[in-house]
C-alpha cells in the first residue's frame, strides 16, 4: 500500500505529460510577449488574457489554483490578465466512480469499503486538487471523505514551473512589482496544500481557537480513515452563504459578523488566517429559520505568521488611524518591505486605505458601496499599479501574498451578503489590549498542541 502511493510522489513521467499538455499551450504566449519586447511590437494584452482563460480553462487543476492566486495581488500579473484569470473556476473534472475505488484501495488497502457503513459514488463536491464524498461510519456518523486526484505532486509540480516562466518573462517586461517572493511564497503554500496530513493539524488549530465559541464550527478528523493523499473528517451539515443572499439584513448581517470573527479573531490573537475565503469553504448553520453559526469546511490553506508581522498589521492600522506616519513606515518595514521612498510610502497607502478602509470609520456601512463582488479591489489595484510603474519594480514580500489575497476574498464575502455593519468595532473588539508577546505564547501554546510548528 506505501508503494503504491509513494509511485505518485512527484513522477518525472507524470510532469512530462502535465508539461506537454500546459507548455504546448503556454509556449504560445510567451512567444508573442518576448517578441513583442524584442521587437517593441505592442501586445494585444486583451486578446492574450482572453487566450489565456481558454487555455487554463480546459486544463482544471493547481493551474487554475495559482492563477487565481496572482490575480488578486496588484500587477503580478497584466491588469486584463488578472481580470480574465479571477473568472476562471477551479474545480477539475471528478474522478469516475472505477477510478474512486482505485485510489481509496491505495490509501486504505483492498478491504477499504468494509471501513465504512456506506460510501457514496458520486463526489458531492469536486475541487482543484481532490473531490469530497459522503459517507457513514458503522455507527452512521455522517463523514466526508476528501480523496486527492492521482499524480498531484506532479502536477503542481510542473504547473508552478510553468507559471515561473511566465513571471519570468514578465519581470522582464518593465513590471511594477517584482513577483520573485510571490512565487516563492505561492509554491510553498501549494506544496502544503498536497499533504492532507497537515491539513488534519490544520483543523486540529483551528479547533484549539475555536474551542470555547460555539458560534465556529470546526469538524473532527477521523485519523484512522486519513492519510497524506485521504482525509476523512466528520460532516458538518449547513447551508451555502448564498442562499441567505435574499433573507433579512438583520440575518445576512449575523452572518457577516460570524465570518469576520471566523477570519479575524485566529490572525488577531494566534498569528494564523484561512488563505482562501471562498464562498464554498463556508456553510450557515441555522436553528428555526436563523442563522447560529458558521461551518468552516477546508484547512489546506492556512498561513501561521510570526507574531512581529501581525503587530505590524495592527500598527499599519493605528498608524492609518492616527496619521501617525512613522508608525506606519515601521509597520511596512515590519511587513518586510525595503528601500522605502516617500513616494512609495504614499502608494503603499493608497493599497492600504482601501484594505484597511472599513475599519477606519466608527460607522454602519457596507464594506464599499457600488463595486461587484468580482471587481472588488479591481480599481484601487490599477491605481497602485499605474504609480507603481514610475517607481517600479517593487519587490512584495512574501507575507503580503495570503495576508492580501484573503483581504479581498473576505471582503466579496461581504459584498456578496450585502452586509452593513460597523466593522470598526469589530476590528478593534479583536486587537483591544493587543500584546505580541502574550500572541507569541498562545501561538506556540496551539501550535504545539496541533503537531505543527510556526
Amino acid at each position: 500500500m506505501a508503494s503504491e502511493r509513494d509511485r505518485e510522489s512527484n513522477r518525472l513521467s507524470a510532469r512530462v505529460g502535465r508539461y506537454a499538455r500546459v507548455g504546448a499551450n503556454m509556449s504560445g504566449l510567451a512567444a508573442k510577449m518576448a517578441s513583442a519586447r524584442l521587437f517593441g511590437g505592442e501586445l494585444d494584452k486583451s486578446a492574450n488574457a482572453a487566450e489565456i482563460r481558454e487555455v487554463l480553462g480546459n486544463l482544471k487543476g493547481p493551474m487554475m489554483k495559482v492563477a487565481q492566486l496572482l490575480a488578486t495581488i496588484p500587477d503580478a500579473v497584466p491588469p486584463e490578465y488578472a481580470s480574465e484569470l479571477a473568472n476562471l473556476q477551479s474545480n477539475a473534472p471528478p474522478m469516475g466512480w472505477g477510478f474512486v475505488k482505485r485510489r481509496m484501495r491505495a490509501e486504505l488497502g483492498a478491504g477499504w469499503q468494509e471501513r465504512f457503513g456506506s460510501f457514496d459514488h458520486h463526489p458531492s463536491a469536486a475541487a482543484s486538487l481532490g473531490q469530497v464524498h459522503r459517507a457513514t461510519s458503522h455507527e452512521g456518523v455522517p463523514l466526508a471523505c476528501k480523496l486527492q486526484y492521482p499524480d498531484m505532486d506532479s502536477a503542481v509540480e510542473a504547473d508552478l514551473a510553468q507559471f515561473d516562466m511566465l513571471l519570468g518573462l514578465h519581470r522582464r517586461m518593465r513590471p511594477a512589482i517584482d513577483t520573485s517572493d510571490i512565487g516563492e511564497e505561492i509554491a510553498e503554500r501549494l506544496r502544503e496544500e498536497l499533504d492532507y496530513r497537515r491539513e488534519a493539524n490544520n483543523a486540529a488549530l483551528y479547533r484549539g481557537i475555536f474551542s470555547d465559541d460555539d458560534e465556529i464550527r470546526v469538524p473532527d478528523v477521523i485519523t484512522e480513515l486519513s492519510t497524506r493523499r485521504l482525509l476523512t473528517m466528520n460532516w458538518l451539515s449547513g447551508h451555502p452563504l448564498l442562499t441567505f443572499k435574499e433573507r433579512s439584513l438583520e440575518a445576512r448581517n449575523e452572518i457577516a459578523r460570524m465570518m469576520f470573527k471566523a477570519w479575524w479573531a485566529p490572525f488577531s490573537h494566534f498569528g494564523v488566517i484561512h488563505g482562501d475565503p471562498h464562498l464554498g469553504n463556508y456553510t450557515v448553520v441555522k436553528h428555526q429559520g436563523r442563522p447560529e453559526g458558521i461551518n468552516l469546511l477546508d484547512y489546506g490553506c492556512i498561513r501561521i505568521f510570526p507574531p512581529e508581522f501581525v503587530e505590524g498589521v495592527v500598527d499599519l492600522y493605528k498608524g492609518l488611524l492616527e496619521n501617525d506616519e512613522q508608525r506606519v513606515v515601521s509597520a511596512y518595514e515590519r511587513w518586510g518591505f525595503e528601500g522605502l521612498t516617500k513616494d512609495l510610502i504614499e502608494i503603499l497607502n493608497i493599497w492600504a486605505r482601501f484594505i484597511y478602509g472599513p475599519l477606519l470609520a466608527d460607522r454602519v456601512r457596507p464594506i464599499a458601496e457600488g463595486v461587484s463582488p468580482g471587481a472588488y479591489g479591481r480599481k484601487e489595484a490599477f491605481r497602485v499599479h499605474q504609480a507603481l510603474r514610475e517607481l517600479g519594480p517593487v519587490r512584495v514580500p512574501r507575507y503580503f501574498v495570503f495576508m492580501d489575497r484573503a483581504a479581498i476574498g473576505l471582503g466579496s464575502v461581504f459584498l456578496h451578503l450585502q452586509a452593513e455593519l460597523n466593522y470598526y468595532r469589530l476590528f478593534n473588539d479583536q486587537i483591544d489590549a493587543f500584546d505580541v508577546e502574550q500572541l507569541a505564547q498562545r501561538q506556540r501554546q496551539v501550535l504545539s498542541a496541533a503537531g505543527l510548528s510556526s
